[in-house]
This record gives C-alpha cells, structure tokens and sequence, in this order.
C-alpha cells in the first residue's frame, strides 16, 4: 500500500511513473548491481531528456557495502527498494520540500512533531524554505556538514568530478525512550532514536578539477526514501525486521530453528534479508558463479547457510524461502510466481553443493602443511575460505585442535588478504571515474535512424566521426574512427546478436566498417579507412555485408525455434539465460537443473527441424510491453524494456520480444544441428549449434570420421559399434588378466620388502618402491594385512617419475592407538617434496613435484618417527 501510494501521490504531481530498473543494470560497467533509484536516470540528469522531465519509482537495489552489519542492526539491508521522485531541469528546492512535507503528512498522517529535518550547513535556500515556507520550528532543523549532507559525500574535496549538491534529509523521532535518552538528542546523534526517512538531493553545481562548484545551467532534484524504513515508521515498530515484510520470512525460518543460539535474532534477520537480495538477484539474471555479480549471490547463499547450521539446519532449506517472498511481493513483482520454481531450484544446487564442501572440511583441511612458515598457512586459510566458503573461524578451530601454535599470527595474515580482498572488490564494483562516466556517453547526439529491418543498403549522411575518442572534421587512408550516421541499415552489437560489417561507399572513397554498436541509441559504425577520405555532412551509401548478415539472420531465427522447443522437451520451466548469435553458429544458455539425456537432445534438434521443414512465417509487430506480456510472449530476464516493444512471432509456438534481425520464414534457415551441450552453472545450460551450410559441413565432417573409423576396424559402418563393444570386452578381459598377474607378483615380494624394514624403537620401518600408485596403496595394504603390528610402511613412486613422487603411508591400528597419524607423517614430508596430502589416521596419500628429494623425505620420516616415540 505504501508503495501504491507514493507511486499515486506523484503521478497526481504530474510525475511519469516509471517502472523498476533490473538489479543488473544495461550499459552501466560502472555497478556491479542498481543502487540506488537514480541510476536509470542517468543520462536524464545529463540532459538527454526522453520525453519528461519529471519521473517516480520504486526502484530495487542491491548493495553489500555494509554487509557485515546486517542482521546485527534495525535498518541496514543488501537487498531494499527506494522510492524516488525526480526533476531533471523542472522543479527545484521550494517543489521538492513541499511535495515531500505533503506526502508525509497529508497522505501518511505523521504527525509534525514526529519529523525533523537537515540541512547542508551553507545552504541557506533549504534553511529558509523549511523554516519559512514550510514552518518547521527552527529548533528542528539541524545543519550538518559535507560528510553527512553533501552528494556524493565530501566530493568538494575528494570529488569525483561531475554534477553534485546539497541534500536535506527528513527524521522520524522514535521517541525519548529509544536511543542515548539525552533530552539534547537530535537526527547529528547516531543513538537510533531518529531514523532517516528521506533524502531530497539538490544537484546544482558541476564538481570540476580542483573543487571547484560550477552552477549547473539545469538543477535537478534526486530523492530517496528507504520503503523498508518507511513500513517500520507507519507500522510501529523498531526494526524493518519487524514489518509484514520480513515477518513471514522470519516465521518460516523460526519455525524450523530445533537448536536455539544466544545470536539466533541476528542470524535469522540476516538470512530473512539475504533470502530477499539472492531471490532479485537470479530474477535479474545473476546466477551464482565466481566472478563478479554472480559471486555476490553465490557469498549471500553461503553467508546464509553457515547461519542456517548455526542455527541447527544442516539440510538445504534456504530454497524454501522462495515462496515466502513470493507472496509478500507478488503485487508488485507479479512474474516471480511463474519463475519462483526455477529460483528455487537454483538456490537448492548452490546450496547442496556448499552443504557437500562444509561435509568435506576435514579433507579440505588436510591442504593445510602444520609445518610451514605462518605467511603459507595463513594462504592456505584464506584459500579456503574464498574459493571454498570455509569460515576462516572453522578452520582456526581445526588448528587449534591439531595443536598449532602460531595460530594469532596466522589469523593476522588472513584479515590482511579478506582486507585486500575488500579493497579490489570496491574497485571492481565503485563508479569508474566520473560519477556520470558511461561508457560511450562521449558519443552522443540524435537517436539513429534503423531501416535495417527491410533493406541491407541505404544512402546516408556523416552526423560525426570519432577518431581516438576525439571529435574529428576528416579522416584518410588508414585511419581507424567511429562514424555516425543519420540513419543506417548496420544492425548493432545488442540481444546477443553480433554487430554488423560491410562498407560505406562515396564514389572511389571506402570506409570498412569492422563493427557496430549503440550507445544511447547512435549507432556507431567502427572500422577503418580503406581508400579516399571522409568528413562530416558527407553523403555515403551504406551496405551492410549481405551474405553474413542471412547467415546471423538464420542463427538468431534458430535460437526462437530453440527455446520453443526446448519448452516443449523439457518443460516450461526453461527460462533463456543469455545467448550469442554469430554468422557461424549460435549459443544459447537456458535454465534447467538436470542433464540432457542423448534421447532429450535428439527430440530438441529434431523438433528445430520440423519447425524449419513447415516453413513457418514470422511476423514482427510493435506493441505495448504490458499487451505483449498478456499474449505470452517471452522476454529474457535482466533485458530492460521501453514501453513499447518489438515482438517476434512464429505461428503459434514462439513469441518473443526481440529487436533482432531474422529470416522472413523459417525454412530459409534448411538444417539445424547442435553440436554441443553442457552446464555453464548451477541450474544452468548451454547448447550450441549451426545451421545452413555450417550444419551440412558438420554432418560431412562427422560422416567422413565414421568412414574412417570403418575402414580401421575393417567393418561396414553399421558394424562399428558391435565390433568396439567386442574389442572393449576383450580390453577389459586382458587388462583383469594383468591386474591379477601383477597382483600376484605384488605379493611375491612383500616378504622381501617386510625383511629389508628398519627397526626404529621397536617399530618396522618399511620403504618398498614401486613404478605406479596403483602398486603403492596395494603394496601399503598388503604388508599392514601381514605383519598386523608395530609397523609403519612408506610406498612410494622413488625417484622414476619424471618431477613427480607419489606416496601412501601406512600405519597399523595398535600404532594409531598409541597417537600415531598417517596424515600427519604425510604433512611432516609436504615442505620436502613440494607436496600435499590427505587421508586418515591409519591410511594418507599425497605427492610432490622434487622427487629428487626421496632420501630426504625417507630421512624425515624417520626422525619424525623417533620423535614421536
């Protein structure tokens, strides 16, 4: 209701109501994820207006800037919704205030004596129309400095460059009884009692080089306001965690908790919040993976289910949430029913698959050499913990155990990295240079003109050219630049479909064009001079290259076909994740948590092509997206959309909203055959395919292999299969034969390797060496079965390996009694071989790359050995 009203008051302010931008924001490589509700607007605040000047959201957004703090306070979340309205050059200060003082007061009834305000300490504008116009008691109006109400913070003196200004925020006063309870508290004081409802942004000046405030010729205004914060002002309560929310998360999660924790509150806040930011992050299309977005949404499934066994649930249950949150934002988030199975699904294999490494810590653990100096250790630690998500306080809790003493000093090493770490993941994921630096900006004027869709020529004239990113009248023969055109038949890099090539012709003057992208919608043609020159306003015929353009054509009909039958093999569920569409071949990533069996993948290919051989039309229409959404037509997740829309339809199997190039009838794609499928992530896979004449030369390719193989076995084609299964058999029966010889000659000589053993203390010293680790553990096996007692067995590979020694130790169970441990004597060897290991305490394996230190290794154990007893 908050939301609905809000969005309401300012549609009524004559506000265009714009809908939330995705979390993976498009053309912005200055986020990671959307933060903040001004971030679609962009290139609005830069004065490339769009229609309005006047617009309101509630945005989603995702930051993880203060993640170790949530859960453990009332307010900080990753994932919220920010409701904003904003002005690029209309109303400024005076409308601001005024709408934001009428909207809490008149629509949400707070009272005035619950608010209070700030201010930047030298903007007497604010001062004056809070205290005059709005007549808030001046008593309540506090003035703070360029930390608190500067936007972006101190960027008078640290900047960045670029439009910047004052803010005034607006307090909620929770009451005397909440905070410091000093009667001079106020919204300066960081207690509690006053909570941060709104931030109204006056942007007014342009930040240049040396702090200097420039007056912006258009001022805009900014705004944000918390929704979370807000449902916990007008539901009275303390906590966000308490509105309906979280509530119903927060339930589930209690009613499953069956061992209670001091700091169950606090983990069970941060699970109910991070369940919220992984579920918009998948929606989004970040599927958890080990690289940027996705390595968000894998650490908050991690973060989540480490609380989750502290809290005694050891079994996935965090997919469980899933429909919780569902529901609570199914109003204004209505596709999260129809894909919250396919999320859910995703969820359950990451954390299946981190439940599985957390069950394997101590095998993990065995990594970790106890004799190496205090800097390997601590980076065998942090290893741990950043590609595995072993806590670090897990595995401190194993060295403690296993007795080792530098363990302070290794904990410091690792705080040391998990800070570095911090510092390059901020400079990954912070704005690039100026806060309004997008990628391309540079390049900006009049939307191009596309008329690719029916032509693949048109005459046109040069708008600009850019030559290393710098405005030029002219370029000559060999000079590389950027062109732009007025109008264009080259379709540009977008959707998945590789940009166009082809030429502009001006009598004997040539200019190839190598690539083309859009930014901002100007088309930009990059490429190089190959005869003659160019300068603006001339006059160019424009072609695109034809035959590679049917080819891309074909491929990008073949993906809709695809996915159509994709659905139909597998089930509605599949989702398209992402796809590449080039002349030559075509890929295409969809959900599904399952393999594809050999019989799956033909039907796939096999409906392609019945599709193809009907020769169904296709028809493209532009329509509103909310009419296309109602007629069914896919869109892939994460693709901002404009309110009106391109839908591609195949007879009455696949519509799609796409603004790509395709064939006018399937038929002129003539053959579709995937030549690879796999997993790309969890819940996530790939298939790649050709079509046309790629597809025939696959097919010939593949014959010409089996004619091959047919010819070498000396069988007609259809026999190859019987005769490798008759040769496999007979492979697999010679190979049992020399497993059992070699075996029986193991055996042979044990007796010889048990009397060549040296007594150390009463102990049975034994060090046979043999060619092949499959010998080594059975040579370890068998001499611990026959002299039962007192005796520890070194096999190993020698010095024969080329940079390679294999070992297994053995120890017998009476010596295991009395505290001996194979994968200690294992780890004690590690730093002379430049090894690892792993295993048990009566068995361990392992190898190292400096065989030439055999003697060594064999020198070590034994003092080692002595030592021990």
């Amino acid at each position: 209701i908050l939301r609905e009203k809000f969005l309401d008051f300012f549609k009524a302010k004559k506000h265009k109501i714009v809908e939330s931008d995705s979390l993976v924001p498009k053309d912005d490589p200055t986020v990671l994820f959307t933060p903040a509700g001004m971030n679609q607007f962009k290139q609005q605040f830069l004065g490339h207006l769009s229609g309005f000047t006047r617009a309101a959201t509630a945005q989603r957004c995702l930051r993880t800037d203060d993640l170790d703090k949530v859960g453990k306070t009332h307010q900080h979340h990753t994932f919220f919704e920010m409701l904003g309205n904003f002005s690029f050059g209309d109303y400024f200060k005076e409308e601001a205030i005024a709408y934001a003082w009428e909207f809490l007061r008149e629509e949400l009834k707070i009272a005035k004596e619950r608010l209070w305000v700030s201010i930047y300490k030298d903007d007497d504008d604010a001062y004056r129309i809070w205290k005059d116009k709005i007549n808030v008691p001046e008593n309540k109006i506090i003035k703070l400095g360029d930390k608190e109400n500067f936007w972006p913070a101190e960027a008078k003196v640290k900047g960045p460059n670029g439009p910047c200004g004052p803010c005034s925020e607006i307090f909620f006063d929770q009451g005397n009884t909440v905070g410091c309870r000093r009667p001079a508290c106020d919204p300066s004081c960081s207690c509690g009692r006053f909570v941060e409802v709104w931030n109204l942004v006056f942007t007014q000046f342009n930040r240049k080089e040396g702090g200097i405030l420039e007056p912006l010729p258009k001022k805009n205004i900014d705004t944000g306001m918390g929704l979370e914060r807000l449902a916990a002002v007008m539901q009275g309560v303390y906590t966000n965690f308490e509105t309906d929310l979280f509530k119903p998360i927060i339930e589930e999660i209690t009613s499953n908790i069956r061992s209670p924790v001091s700091n169950a509150r606090e983990l069970i806040c941060a699970i109910a919040d991070h369940i919220r930011a992984i579920l918009f992050a998948i929606y989004d299309g970040a599927l958890p993976s080990n690289e940027a977005r996705g390595y968000v949404a894998r650490k908050l499934i991690r973060k989540s289910v480490l609380h989750l066994r502290a809290l005694g649930i050891e079994k996935p249950f965090l997919y469980k949430l899933v429909p919780v949150v569902s529901e609570i934002m199914k109003v204004p988030y209505p596709e999260l029913s129809s894909r919250r199975e396919n999320i859910a699904q995703i969820i359950l294999a990451e954390e299946k698959s981190f439940i599985t490494v957390l069950n394997s810590s101590d095998t993990l653990f065995s990594k970790i050499s106890l004799s190496a100096d205090v800097e390997k250790v601590g980076e065998v630690v942090f290893q741990l913990y950043d590609t595995y998500g072993i806590p670090v306080e897990e595995t401190e809790t194993w060295l403690k155990k296993q007795g080792f003493k530098n363990l302070l000093a290794v904990v410091t090493v690792v705080h040391k990295k998990l800070e570095q770490q911090k510092t390059r993941s901020k400079l990954q994921s912070s704005m690039k240079g100026d806060i309004f630096d997008i990628k391309g900006l540079h390049l900006g004027g009049k939307k191009t003109n596309f008329v690719g869709y029916t032509k693949y020529e048109t005459k046109a004239k040069i708008i600009k050219i850019i030559k290393d990113n710098v405005p030029v009248k002219k370029i000559t023969k060999g000079e590389e630049a950027k062109i732009i055109l007025d109008k264009t038949v080259f379709y540009p890099e977008s959707g998945g479909q590789v940009g166009d090539i082809g030429e502009f012709i001006k009598g004997k003057n040539i200019f190839k064009v190598l690539d083309t992208q859009q930014f901002d919608k100007v088309i930009v043609h990059k490429g190089v001079i190959k005869e003659g020159s160019f300068k603006t306003n001339d006059e160019v015929k424009a072609g695109v290259d034809i035959e590679r353009r049917l080819s891309i054509a074909r491929n990008h009909t073949a993906t809709h076909l695809l996915q159509a039958a994709l659905r139909s093999v597998l089930g509605a569920h599949v989702q398209q994740q992402g796809s590449k569409v080039c002349a030559d071949r075509l890929r295409f990533d969809f959900t599904h948590f399952k393999d594809i069996n050999k019989d799956e993948l033909n039907r796939i290919e096999e409906v392609v092509n019945s599709y193809i051989i009907n020769n169904r039309a296709l028809r493209t229409k532009m329509i509103t997206l909310s009419e296309a959404k109602k007629q069914g037509a896919l869109a892939f997740f994460g693709e901002k959309y404009e309110r009106n829309v391109r839908m591609v339809s195949i007879s009455d199997f696949s519509k799609e909203l796409c603004g790509g190039t395709h064939l006018d009838s399937t038929g002129g794609i003539g053959l579709f055959k995937i030549i690879n499928e796999g997993s790309v992530a969890s819940g996530t896979r790939r298939i790649e395919a050709v079509t046309a004449g790629y597809a025939y030369k696959a097919i010939k390719e593949e014959e010409n292999i089996m004619l091959q193989v047919s010819s070498r076995l000396n069988v007609p084609a259809d026999k190859i299969t019987q005769e490798l299964g008759n040769r496999i058999s007979r492979l697999k029966e010679l190979e049992k034969q020399f497993t059992a010889r070699k075996l029986d000659t193991l055996k042979l000589s044990v007796d010889s390797d048990i009397n060549k053993g040296e007594d150390i203390k009463g102990i049975n010293f034994i060090t046979p060496v043999y060619t092949d680790m499959d010998s080594v553990r059975k040579a370890v096996d068998l001499i611990k079965d026959k002299v039962k007692k007192n005796a520890i067995i070194f096999s190993s590979t020698g010095t024969n390996l080329e940079n390679q020694i294999l070992w297994a130790i053995g120890v017998t169970e009476d010596l295991c009694s009395r505290g001996v441990d194979a994968t200690l004597l294992g780890k004690e060897i590690g730093s002379e071989i430049s090894g690892s290991c792993g295993g048990r305490k009566d068995f361990a394996q392992g190898g190292g790359n400096k065989p030439q230190n055999y003697k060594n290794v064999v020198l070590k154990l034994k003092d080692t050995i002595n030592k021990l007893l």
